[in-house]
């Protein structure tokens, strides 16, 4: 490997141990790290670290990691700047299996296995993990073999570098690096709740009553839970099945294969955006399935920490452990947000994103006007589309017909990834003649995308390969092969490609982001500097669309973005979860630990 590939002076293999705990900044034991070229290398104890990393991390030196954020979040532990240039192999290597089967997994000892170099046994690894998270006392004998293994994947990094290099391209690696970068800032920062609520939920025997309580009250409305022998509470099938007749939902629930009810989550969030008055029962089922415990990942100073997981899906979104993040599934734990005294939050999101960048990627196929990017820059794409069809009145708006600009938003997102006549029929709870019709109208008024669509998904399977226009990468034919995926690929992978420039961006100019949220971000500042870094944000968001947007496309292109700001002494909340968050808050009053205190939403 000769610096003409990789234009550095130095280029540093880098590896950290630290002992983790829940929610809590990383306590860092011991760094190693080789230099590519000159074989140089260290391996320090935490005590024997300076100010400063041992190791250049200006322009002219690359740090060459596997899961930045980890190295990343140690060096902000210990007040280190971030480097400038990162490649980060967890990213190149699943960029380069990415819908290819990898036997070994997506870890380093897979990466090492995938390009057949000799590596240390799995069972070995995982005993030195079990070692180190058990934490101090350490032997001067573990001391060693732990530096000594830390040195090791340091050595490692360097391995697989020189077998991943030809493969990738580096101005697009250290793009990659440098949002893994930010997002070790982030993991840095945390989400900050509101502790005095977070400590009661995560106390388990409060908890295990309030989640025994919430289903009598929160089922009143629905008649499908009943208990068993043990007196413990138990989702009924029957009684599933008997209320979704009596609300006329029945016929278009999926069902699997074998004639039952298709339960799974997917399906739940599906039915849900359909049919609202669903929400509840999901979250429910969702508390009696998933939330035992309250599991997220909190430390002593009221904050949500977590892994964010880059690159994770096959779109490249970030994908961190539901449990443990506070943007999960379960809505309502959401209002535990809360910004300290004198700071504030801002929820900044892309408006129809998926709709306006279907729209820009189907510019292509436009001889004359784009009707889906009119539609998408009139700023209701859902509701113009329910007038144009004849069933909104030419004045509706989002206050007036709100429910009805939902169902048509379902709709059209369902309809351009190609959901069958009778799944959408079940979804909007509307007759499959009228689900038929919608499909029709759909590829009538917008046939560019659906030309677009077609050529996308012969082009896919043809090549066998997907991309986005900064690199990332997805197979086809091995573990994706779904035609509704591959149509939905470049949609969701470009909206991927959008926050990881506005997050960039974002870190370039200063500003605070502590978290991305699918087509979101959550922001933080001084109440006092809210606004103008909100301002700031929205701009940087909407510059990330364009530089996206108008890559390959005949622009300009500009998605909408809106924002909501919550100041101390408010918290966050979303609507969806409003109810069963305000009866948390109720039997969380009746607690001894909080006699006396008040809480709103």
């Amino acid at each position: 490997m000769t610096k003409n590939e990789l234009p550095f002076d130095e280029a540093w293999g880098v590896d950290a141990e630290w002992i983790p705990k829940s929610g809590e900044r990383p306590n860092v034991l011991c760094v190693a790290g080789r230099e590519l070229w000159s074989g140089r290398s260290f391996a320090l104890w935490f005590d024997e670290l300076g100010p400063t990393p041992p190791y250049p991390i200006g322009r002219n030196a690359l740090l060459v990691s596997f899961v930045f954020n980890a190295e990343g979040t140690c060096h902000l532990a210990r007040n280190w700047a971030l480097p400038v240039h990162v490649l980060d192999l967890n990213a190149e290597f699943r960029n380069i299996t990415n819908g290819r089967l990898v036997p070994a997994g997506k870890g380093l000892l897979g990466a090492l296995t995938y390009f057949g170099l000799d590596c240390i046994d799995a069972k070995q690894k995982d005993e030195m993990r079990k070692r180190i998270m058990q934490g101090p006392p350490f032997t001067p004998e573990e001391k060693q073999k732990i530096l000594k293994y830390c040195l090791g994947d340091a050595s490692d990094n360097l391995r697989v570098l020189e077998k991943i290099l030809p493969h990738i391209n580096l101005k697009q690696a250290l793009y990659r690096g440098e949002f893994v970068s930010c997002l070790a800032r982030s993991e840095h920062w945390g989400v900050p709740l509101d502790q005095k609520l977070f400590t009661p939920l995560s106390d388990a025997r409060i908890w295990k009553q309030i989640r025994d309580d919430m289903v009598p009250a929160i089922d009143a409305q629905y008649g499908v839970f009943v208990r068993n022998n043990l007196g413990e509470w138990s989702f009924n099938y029957d009684k599933f099945e008997d209320y979704l007749r009596r609300e006329g939902l029945l016929d278009s629930w999926p069902r699997l294969e074998t004639g039952k009810l298709n339960l799974k989550r997917k399906t739940w969030e599906e039915q849900s955006r359909g049919h609202p008055q669903l929400e509840n029962l999901r979250q429910l089922r969702h508390v009696r399935d998933k939330m035992r415990k309250v599991k997220l990942a909190v430390g002593s100073d009221g904050r949500n920490r977590t892994v964010l997981w880059p690159y994770k899906s096959k779109t490249s979104r970030t994908q961190p452990k539901a449990s443990q993040w506070i943007f999960s599934p379960a809505v309502w734990l959401r209002s535990l947000i809360k910004p300290e005294e004198g700071w504030a939050v801002s929820y900044i999101d892309y408006s129809a994103m998926e709709f306006g960048i279907a729209a820009a990627l189907s510019q292509s196929h436009c001889s004359g006007r784009n009707r889906m990017w009119e539609f998408y820059a009139n700023g209701e794409p859902y509701l113009d589309f329910a007038k144009l069809v004849g069933t909104a009145p030419p004045g509706a708006t989002k206050k007036t017909h709100e429910s009805l600009r939902d169902q048509y938003k379902v709709g059209l997102l369902s309809s351009q990834y190609g959901v069958s006549f009778l799944t959408l029929a079940g979804r909007l709870n509307i007759s499959q003649i009228a689900a038929h019709e919608m499909l029709n109208q759909h590829r009538e008024i917008f046939a560019p995308y659906w030309a677009w669509s077609n050529d996308w998904l012969a082009r896919a399977l043809d090549t066998g390969i997907m991309w986005t226009c900064f690199g990332w990468e997805c197979r086809v034919g091995i573990t994706e092969f779904n035609e509704r995926s591959i149509r939905n690929w470049p949609i969701q992978a470009m909206g991927a490609e959008i926050l990881r420039v506005a997050i960039i961006l974002a870190a370039r100019h200063g500003l605070q982001v502590l978290a991305p949220v699918h087509d979101a971000v959550l922001i933080e500042a001084p109440v006092d500097r809210i606004e103008p870094d909100t301002a700031k944000m929205e701009q940087i968001m909407r510059r990330a669309s364009r530089i996206v947007l108008n890559s390959t496309m005949d622009g300009p292109f500009e998605l909408r973005v809106d924002h909501k700001i919550v100041s101390y002494p408010d918290r966050y909340s979303d609507p969806r979860g409003i109810e069963i968050w305000n009866w948390v808050l109720a039997r969380l009053a009746e607690q001894p630990v909080h006699a006396g205190q008040k809480e709103t939403a």
